[in-house]
């Protein structure tokens, strides 16, 4: 298990990697601020565990900006009330106050790691499909006729709507139902990568094309070829690498950094924003062009709160999951509870639902999951 550990505190932080050396079974890397540890994150870990009081970027900032990317764990000396809700909010899921026992860190690793080994495991055995969607109210049924249509031909798909209604459960959806489901699915989030490294890990680069290029290295449009490549956050790209993703798209073809070679490709874009495309293009950020050319197809992911008639089909869905996957005895909504899931507006749409029933689930005591364990109130 690859953990980062972001800490400012010298003292505090070389304690930590001494104290976790003596578990072989975790590789650590620790950053000495939020800001170092953004550039030196890749999707390789599978833990942060930060601090919340550093200087320049604190820690509730820093999970912010992660956007969910990673579990994250808190440690704080000095914790208020306000900071542990607002980290619950963001889906922390265990903050611990220091002086902290080393065991009692390696426990809430493990019992992250334990839950992670669930979802991937349930990553590997679970086909996307239709069935991944749980709601089935009227307007989600539009989005998927739509989606259904649009898979059964080449055409640019430009999926909008809001952070965490399911955009990339769309396009693996409009992927399976193509003609090109049996090939490959790639999917890369502009908002995850430095701006210095999306040209090379889109188009890819050869042996010494930069100082760190030590050996030659295809990039996502050729690992796509044939296949589906998602463009997640496309809003996000750097207005540079829009004219060079533009020309691959007209050409069909791509080269890599430091080749005087083009590859040619044969794939499908599909892309997704939550970000008005219309003002960055007003504002000189994002080319007219480029748009037009992705957005052949619009498609429109209704938020949560425009779904209301599934909230509660959706939450019992997911906690009777999370019920199965810990081993626990079924559980259900007090009329309390099921009323507050109803009324909440959902700013993080499907994926904040999932995240509060399954932290109910998780620390509820009996088999009716009350209202003040989904700590919606906080949040409101």
């Amino acid at each position: 298990m690859k953990i980062a550990i972001v800490e400012d505190d010298i003292n505090m932080r070389k304690s930590l990697e001494i104290a976790m050396s003596d578990y072989k079974e975790f590789e650590v890397k620790t950053f000495k601020n939020a800001k170092d540890a953004l550039k030196g994150l890749d999707e390789s870990f599978d833990l942060v565990i930060t601090d919340i009081n550093m200087p320049g970027m604190d820690g509730i900032e820093f999970v912010k900006e992660l956007n969910g990317r990673f579990e994250v764990i808190i440690m704080t000396g000095n914790a208020t009330l306000s900071r542990a809700i607002e980290s619950i909010q963001l889906g922390v899921k265990d903050f611990l106050l220091k002086p902290f026992d080393i065991n009692t860190l390696v426990e809430a690793i493990k019992r992250e790691e334990q839950v992670q080994k669930v979802k991937k495991t349930k990553a590997k055995t679970t086909k996307k499909s239709s069935q991944d969607f749980l709601g089935s109210s009227q307007a989600l049924q539009k989005a998927l006729s739509i989606a259904h249509k649009a898979s059964k031909t080449d055409a640019s798909i430009l999926l909008l709507g809001e952070s965490g209604v399911g955009k990339e459960v769309f396009a693996s959806y409009i992927h399976k139902n193509s003609p090109c489901a049996k090939k490959p699915f790639v999917a890369i989030n502009m908002a995850a990568l430095p701006d210095n490294l999306i040209e090379s890990e889109l188009f890819g680069f050869e042996k010494g094309a930069f100082t760190d290029a030590t050996e030659a290295k295809a990039g996502q449009f050729e690992l796509a070829n044939g296949g589906t490549l998602f463009l997640d956050e496309i809003g996000e790209m750097p207005y540079g690498v829009q004219a060079k993703l533009l020309r691959a798209l007209q050409e069909k073809e791509v080269r890599r950094l430091g080749s005087s070679k083009s590859v040619k490709i044969d794939i499908r874009i599909i892309s997704a924003t939550n970000a008005d495309l219309h003002k960055k293009i007003a504002n000189g950020e994002f080319r007219e062009d480029l748009y037009y050319r992705l957005n052949t197809i619009p498609l429109n992911i209704p938020p949560l709160r425009e779904r209301r008639d599934e909230i509660l089909q959706i939450a019992q869905a997911v906690c009777e999951e999370n019920c199965k996957k810990y081993d626990f005895e079924p559980k259900n909504f007090s009329k309390e509870a099921q009323n507050e899931l109803q009324e909440y507006s959902w700013p993080g749409n499907i994926r904040e639902l999932i995240s509060v029933v399954e932290r109910a689930v998780i620390l509820s005591e009996g088999n009716e999951i009350q209202k003040d364990e989904l700590f919606l109130d906080i949040r409101k």
